[in-house]
């Protein structure tokens, strides 16, 4: 019986910020795989890197955003992706960002929002990711994350 691959080399990261109308969620629009799809900031984790180091790095390179605190979100967004035959896995992680902040795209976006909660469930476009962000809003948004699930990372 044939066993369906499963593949870790991708981190996710969902961008949060906290404004007097409320919490607020970043999301991109992709231009290139997923075009036109609204996303949260992920990438392939490269060589010598840990997954958070890469999903802090993507925030950097598709953002220009640095996070105040930097939280593992103690949860792994998965799917099936038909042309590898394989299940993919990638840990997520919470990045909390200064409310002024402001995002720089790179050329893998066209646009971006902040988002509320809602917002955010309405434009993305996979269930998994829905319960992705479901579980950051209940864990880390509506009550205080656990410190022991935080990442202490070095400043640029």
């Amino acid at each position: 019986m044939p066993d369906i691959p499963i593949h870790a080399f991708i981190a996710s990261l969902v961008a949060v910020r906290q404004t007097g109308a409320g919490p607020e969620i970043l999301l991109l629009k992709r231009t290139q795989t997923l075009a036109g799809a609204w996303c949260q900031v992920a990438g392939k984790i490269g060589p010598g890197e840990t997954a958070w180091q890469a999903a802090l790095r993507e925030l950097r390179e598709e953002t220009g955003l640095t996070p105040e605190t930097l939280y593992s979100a103690d949860i792994c967004e998965q799917f099936y992706e038909a042309a590898r035959d394989a299940i993919v896995m990638a840990p997520v992680f919470v990045a909390f960002v200064d409310a002024d902040a402001a995002v720089v795209l790179n050329p893998e976006h066209s646009d971006h929002g902040w988002m509320s909660l809602d917002g955010a469930l309405e434009q993305v476009e996979f269930g998994g990711r829905r319960r992705v962000l479901r579980w950051i809003d209940a864990e880390f948004i509506q009550r205080k994350p656990s410190e022991h699930l935080r990442i202490e990372f070095p400043r640029p």
